[in-house]
């Protein structure tokens, strides 16, 4: 008997799934039936649709409107005009493919350059990360894929359209990645000092000081390089670096009051002690070099409200096992 009934309840799905697919509701929950659309009609409450807000519903219309008048008048502005109903809906990777598409069916548009933008727009919200706006993160510290695409797709914009209406907006935006991305690398540094790994922590410090110059990370990269350099006892090297820092950032915390770098002395910084060995590492933590001067030199992070908020968020790392803060 299972199986009959199995049947049975396939084939209503089936039933009311076509009958859906020539339907859509409208503003009120009401079901409309569109079979009959022309593609005037479709424009028209598309437009309609966007105005009032309502994502979900422009969607679904500007996908049956494509697959039901693909060359069309309105064929070319509607997949622009759904690439955007993606992005409002946050559905960031559906925004991407739809503006992936575009720019490579309409190389020549007049519009591409939107598609580009909002293309960038989309990989950029998705850098920031959803509990960002719900929880203080530190988006320097996460996977930093998604910045590098929008990074991509904002220089592609601006090399290919300078005089775009949206490349003041993008210039702003990739400053901002740009800041991200350096900062990212200075973390990772920290990372493989606290791992021992100097040669890897030398690299990414000069990785900054050569490829994100003008960034406020790169004080950090160079003291980066000092110190990564003088535990690998390559003194020449780390003395470059620590008077490249003294020369031009001088204010930097890593120095001291006659210009001179404040090396790790300790060769055994790392050993742990009897109490971190007895709290299984809770406490007593060996202190690896460690250089974070947003507060110096990003004027982002220079207000005292933000700077000083890392205590009291200390409460928050330590109960997400350092996912947050």
């Amino acid at each position: 008997m299972r199986f009959p009934t199995l049947v049975l309840i396939c084939t209503t799905l089936l039933v009311c799934s076509c009958a859906w697919l020539g339907k859509s509701k409208d503003n009120n929950g009401d079901e409309t039936d569109t079979s009959g659309y022309s593609e005037q009609d479709f424009y028209t409450i598309i437009q309609k649709d966007l105005g009032l807000g309502f994502w979900d519903k422009a969607i679904e219309n500007l996908e049956a409107l494509e697959a039901q008048y693909p060359f069309g008048d309105y064929a070319e502005q509607a997949q622009l005009e759904l690439i955007y109903s993606y992005y409002k809906s946050s559905d960031y990777e559906a925004a991407i493919a739809a503006a992936d598409r575009f720019i490579r069916l309409h190389p020549q548009h007049p519009n591409v350059d939107y598609a580009f933008y909002l293309k960038g727009l989309a990989s950029f919200v998705q850098s920031k990360g959803f509990f960002e706006q719900l929880l203080p993160s530190d988006e320097t510290k996460r996977d930093p894929g998604t910045a590098r695409n929008s990074f991509a797709t904002f220089n592609e914009l601006l090399s290919r359209y300078p005089e775009s209406p949206y490349a003041s907006d993008a210039r702003k935006r990739m400053v901002y990645l740009r800041n991200v991305l350096a900062r990212h690398e200075i973390h990772v540094a920290n990372y493989y000092f606290l791992r021992g790994a100097y040669v890897a922590a030398a690299n990414r410090g000069r990785y900054v000081v050569e490829n994100f110059q003008m960034t406020p990370a790169v004080p950090d990269g160079l003291a980066v390089m000092a110190e990564a350099y003088y535990l690998m006892q390559m003194q020449d090297l780390a003395d470059d670096a620590a008077n490249l820092l003294a020369e031009n950032y001088p204010d930097h915390p890593s120095l001291d009051g006659e210009g001179q770098f404040k090396y790790q002395d300790d060769p055994n910084f790392m050993d742990p002690t009897w109490l971190n060995k007895m709290t299984l590492g809770l406490y007593d933590r060996p202190e690896p070099p460690r250089f974070d001067t947003r507060h110096i030199y990003n004027e982002r992070y220079r207000n005292p409200e933000q700077v000083e908020a890392s205590p009291k968020r200390k409460w928050l790392s330590w109960l997400t096992l350092g996912i947050l803060d």
